[in-house]
């Protein structure tokens, strides 16, 4: 009997032997050079291993598709200026094996479903574009022309442009975006939604609200400079490893480090550059001055009761707020202050799960510091309240003028490298109409105004069979969305699904009737045109737009560039209807990045800045004091508290990435860090509650959360006794994904709110 959609979706419940010792107190150093090494020598050639390591994220080389955290603007390491996770990603991308026809062949669909993710992705790199028709059990292979063909025909022959979703994944680059867009406008919709709506989608709206623009106002210089470094609901350690250089730069300059986070990651605890012998020998650097234990989605609440302080302060002495900054450069400063004083402090700080002792030592360290930056991750966007968690820290901020100075300002570290480029150069399903005018004036044709589906409208468009084809350039759709079993039916309900990839995944086994799998270049893979190889372009988080370019020879004869594959598809799509000549963008990408600097403010002269070696900074209004907002000015809003209660038997549940994960790519099966080893089924409960509930270490049980009458459920994981909040447990995505309800998201932002799950916990 053939797997359903749920089957193929859902994660393998079986147990792999796992191994629990207690966390280490140094993160990085030796350990972390002998995890990459290991996974390089098992899955990479040796010759592509040493070239990478000399050219990853270095100037002319090619950027690293993890992370987006920045490069050095000047000197970069020349032992290596990447991190133990970036080499595991080209231990990923650049794989020794090579998976095609033969492959597929004999492997069924339902036989690769039954792996788990970290053996679905190690399978080897896609060699050659493959093809599911209509029941049948294998995927075999099509030609290149045949598929484009296909996917033109399907796309055609739509009643509504708006049927079809053009999903994008952080990793694409702004070349490849930019076109990627401009097709999918001119056929007709602007379904565009991206993996920015799961992630940092709550950061953008609500730092576009306040200071004018959706992205960080710092740059890596400010944080060797700032005074105070608080870092929120991030685990820098394991998903931005090249953080902990700089944050031990600011130590280095007297600056003060604060962590705020339910779990003690050991990256906050103590680093250990293995960029410098001398540490490697010595022992590292401590990095946190004061770990702050929240209580999941407890943010807002422990903010406001710095703010509340700040305020009786400035009340006693008014010396404590920036009254210059807030008069000339900020507006709703009266209201902010009448609700602010609408809040208890002490309701406030047991919201926050902060003890008294902790928050002083926080206090003392806001109060007499005015360069203060703030670093969050999704531990702040990936709740209902994202938004409100967002501003709360921006009023902060705002209140000590530490906006648009040197030394301060806002950093969301966004996780995939360029997905901040990506929603520049126009993956957006809601740009704005300027943007769009732009296109109509350069293009000839008028794009919708109508803006298109998000993430999770175009899962709901799915499942109702309103959206009828999907295409995803790049990413892992099924395993990074919520509530899997219904975003599987989802997936399952199309007529064709199409997915641009380097290496197998689990979204390619969750279905339409009809299904493409279409390989294209890794990062690292040099780009052969007919106008020689070809240089691409990245955003890092920090709005610095710099060159990549491949330095090894293709995997195979039959892959391309993803540039070409959107041309190809736009070509056999839009045919003489066109009024664009897609198949010259192939054949030279300067000419895209032409049409880029035409289209995209702050890309002028791209051609030429693109040469430059670290790079060129994008226009930031946040940066320089132009708030750019309805106003005018830098704005001040009013927030809630978030408004959940806990039944007694209940736990709030946030999803979280082991040690060997970079978002929905299984690395390894180890979690080393917090001590946990071959194994990923398991739930971290704080010793008090697993007592509470009459369970002991190691043993077996089931969950389930309930949300609007709907009941979801997760079978078969290992409890682990760890230091977490009391009423807070963690587990790893995409495990248990399908707790998450699709119907909870952010307010304004639909991010899903895949931090803060409500669950129960009982006994196998």
């Amino acid at each position: 009997m053939s797997k359903t959609p749920q089957d193929k979706a859902a994660t393998p419940e079986k147990f792999l032997g796992l191994k629990v010792t207690k966390p280490p107190t140094n993160s990085v150093g030796l350990g972390a050079l002998k995890s990459a090494i290991g996974m390089v020598s098992r899955y990479m050639k040796p010759v592509d291993a040493f070239k990478i390591s000399t050219k990853i994220n270095q100037k002319g080389g090619f950027d690293c598709p993890g992370c987006a955290w920045p490069d050095p603007d000047d000197d970069r390491s020349i032992l290596g200026e990447y991190c133990e996770n970036g080499m595991k990603a080209m231990a990923e991308e650049a794989q020794k094996n090579t998976i095609g026809a033969d492959f597929f062949a004999k492997h069924s669909v339902d036989a690769l479903a039954e792996l788990s993710d970290f053996e679905i992705g190690k399978s080897g790199r896609l060699a050659e574009p493959m093809y599911l028709p209509e029941g049948a059990t294998h995927y075999q292979p099509i030609s290149w022309e045949d598929a484009f063909n296909k996917v033109g025909a399907h796309l055609n022959a739509l009643d509504d442009p708006d049927e079809a979703v053009f999903y994008t994944s952080g990793r694409t680059t702004n070349e490849a975006a930019f076109l990627y867009q401009l097709f999918v406008r001119e056929y007709g919709t602007a379904n565009l939604p991206d993996c920015s709506n799961m992630c940092h989608e709550a950061s953008g709206k609500a730092l576009s609200e306040t200071l004018g623009i959706g992205k960080g106002s710092v740059t890596l210089d400010d944080l060797y400079k700032a005074e105070v470094v608080m870092v929120v609901g991030q685990n820098p350690g394991t998903n931005h490893p090249r953080m902990l250089v700089a944050l031990e730069k600011c130590k280095k300059n007297g600056g003060k480090i604060i962590a705020i986070n339910p779990l003690q990651e050991v990256g906050f605890m103590k680093f250990t550059n293995p960029q410098n012998p001398l540490k490697m020998l010595t022992g590292g650097t401590e990095l946190t001055d004061v770990f702050v234990p929240v209580t999941i989605n407890g943010d807002v609440a422990f903010f406001k009761a710095i703010l509340l302080k700040l305020l009786e302060k400035e009340e006693q002495t008014g010396q404590v707020f920036d009254k210059q900054f807030i008069n000339e450069l900020t507006a709703g400063y009266d209201a902010f202050i009448e609700d602010l004083k609408r809040f208890d402090f002490d309701e406030c700080l047991k919201l926050s799960g902060v003890s008294k002792e902790t928050f002083d030592a926080v206090f003392d360290i806001i109060l007499n510091n005015d360069k203060i930056i703030i670093c969050w991750a999704m531990g702040l966007t990936q709740h209902e309240n994202a938004v409100d968690n967002i501003r709360e820290l921006v009023n902060l901020l705002l209140l000590k003028g530490s906006i648009g100075k040197e030394g301060a300002g806002t950093c969301p570290v966004r996780g995939h490298s360029n997905v901040q480029g990506d929603r520049t150069v126009g993956i957006w399903e809601a740009a704005p109409q300027a943007f769009l005018d732009k296109i109509e004036a350069k293009y000839g044709f008028k794009p919708t105004a109508k803006h298109g589906y998000s993430v999770i409208e175009a899962i709901e468009g799915m499942y109702n069979s309103e959206a009828k084809v999907f295409f995803g350039l790049g990413g892992n759709f099924i395993s990074a969305v919520p509530d899997t079993n219904y975003s599987a039916q989802a997936l399952a309900n199309c007529n064709l699904t199409v997915h641009v990839s380097t290496k197998l995944n689990r979204s390619h086994l969750v279905t339409g009737k009809e299904a493409l799998i279409l390989p294209c270049l890794g990062r690292a893979e040099k780009d052969y045109q007919k106008t020689g190889i070809q240089i691409q372009s990245v955003e890092n988080s920090m709005g610095v737009v710099s060159s990549t370019k491949g330095i090894l020879e293709p995997c195979s004869d039959k892959i391309i560039s993803e540039v070409a594959v959107v041309c190809g598809i736009a070509h056999a799509t839009l045919k003489g209807r066109s009024k664009i000549d897609w198949l010259a963008y192939k054949d030279d990408y300067s000419l895209v990045r032409d049409d880029i600097e035409e289209v995209v403010d702050g890309f002028d002269d791209f051609n030429t800045r693109l040469k430059k070696p670290s790079g060129f900074y994008l226009p930031n209004g946040a940066r320089i004091r132009q708030f750019k907002t309805k106003t005018g000015k830098a704005n001040f809003t009013i927030n809630k508290l978030p408004e959940w209660k806990l039944k007694e038997d209940e736990l709030i549940m946030m999803t979280i990435r082991s040690h060997d994960q970079f978002n929905t790519t299984i690395y390894g099966l180890n979690d080393r860090y917090r001590g946990i080893f071959n194994e990923r089924r398991i739930i971290m409960m704080n010793r008090e509650d697993m007592k509470a509930r009459g369970l002991e270490q190691l043993q077996v049980v089931n969950l389930r959360s309930e949300f609007k009458g709907v009941v979801r459920t997760a079978n078969k994981f290992i409890v682990i006794g760890y230091d977490i909040p009391r009423r807070c447990c963690a587990t790893y995505f995409p495990e248990t994904n399908v707790l998450v309800p699709l119907d909870s998201f952010a307010h304004t932002a639909k991010t899903p709110a895949s931090k803060s799950v409500i669950i129960t916990v009982t006994p196998e």
